[in-house]
């Protein structure tokens, strides 16, 4: 018997987490403030690339995309939070790091986004690369992986740099504004986002290079692999549905699709949900609420936003990307 929240009924498989978010009757997601990955609108309404998968999340457990509370956490403290249980999950740009699974006990789920560390400079200096940055202050966001890569960096040219660690974004952004340092290092998607809000964003240019791999995935808490999962194929549902060709706008027309792979994704053919324990409509819910990852991207950080992100890592396999979902079946 499929339940209210979508869920079919098994106590067998009930994890603590999964236990706790219904009886709570929504999903507490900690987030962070950037624009196109989330932040608040005029209304108060969260928007962006990583709020549509939480809302995707809401869907496969509740099939509601509002059953969901985001909360903005600093890159301080939001792995404390969701350690000590405020969260259920962080969709805040966490990059994956064998320290943090192993040290800090947590899990990832799939990478939603492939960034790299970059370097937003001011102009004036001429600069092209980072080497050429040798003796400049720099300023980077304490709490981040930001810290060690820039040292890595500067180690590894044998150049030299004056590090001042910022723990406010506001802060962050005034100094570069300011004048007090020379350039700003974080993910390059958080740097492309910041420049917009610098009082004079032409002034300033985000270098081609990436000083690290980030690789920006769900975290979660160790210990609740129902939890895992369940974020998992949630994510590979927006990825498989680009794939399959299915979109908000077609979802329902492939319903009538005779491919036995499209029967078992949207559960037309009910076997496989049952067999997992989710609704069998739960990635039909999902591309109907939010679309599939393209959907996603595009509207939130592609061609056109006020960011302009080419696709680039982001893409399908299929098209020379790093974005694969494992077979639904």
């Amino acid at each position: 018997m499929v339940l209210a929240t979508g869920l079919i009924a098994s106590s067998a498989l009930a994890g603590e987490t999964l236990d706790k978010i219904k009886q709570r009757g929504l999903i507490k997601v900690g987030v962070g403030t950037t624009p196109g990955f989330f932040t608040p609108d005029s209304n108060g309404r969260w928007q962006g690339f990583f709020i549509d998968f939480g809302r995707a999340l809401a869907v496969t457990v509740f099939n509601d995309p509002e059953k969901v509370e985001f909360t903005n956490s600093s890159p301080q403290q939001r792995l404390p939070a969701l350690q000590s249980g405020e969260f259920d999950i962080l969709l805040s740009g966490v990059t994956q790091t064998v320290t943090r699974a192993f040290k800090l006990g947590f899990h990832f789920g799939p990478v939603v986004f492939y960034d790299g560390q970059g370097l937003l400079v001011r102009k004036d200096l001429g600069v092209t690369k980072g080497d050429e940055l040798d003796g400049a202050t720099i300023g980077v966001q304490s709490g981040t992986t930001g810290e060690l890569n820039i040292a890595d960096f500067f180690r590894k040219t044998g150049k030299k740099f004056t590090p001042v660690t910022i723990e406010e974004t506001g802060e962050f952004l005034k100094a570069l504004d300011s004048g007090r340092v020379d350039a700003l290092t974080q993910d390059a998607t958080d740097l492309a986002a910041k420049r917009t809000q610098l009082s004079k964003p032409d002034d300033y240019v985000l270098l081609p290079e990436r000083l690290s791999k980030e690789p920006l995935a769900p975290a979660l808490r160790a210990g609740d692999d129902q939890w895992l999962e369940i974020v998992n194929w949630t994510v590979y549902a927006t990825i498989q549905a680009e794939e399959f060709g299915i979109t908000q706008a077609n979802v329902d027309e492939f319903l009538k699709s005779e491919d036995p792979s499209i029967q078992r994704f949207l559960g037309v053919d009910p076997s496989l949900g049952e067999a997992i324990g989710l609704d069998p409509k739960f990635a039909y819910n999902i591309v109907k609420a939010v679309g599939n990852y393209g959907e996603i991207f595009d509207r939130n950080v592609g061609k056109g936003t006020p960011l302009n992100f080419e696709r680039g890592y982001n893409q399908l396999w299929t098209n020379g990307g790093l974005l694969y979902s494992p077979p639904f079946r």
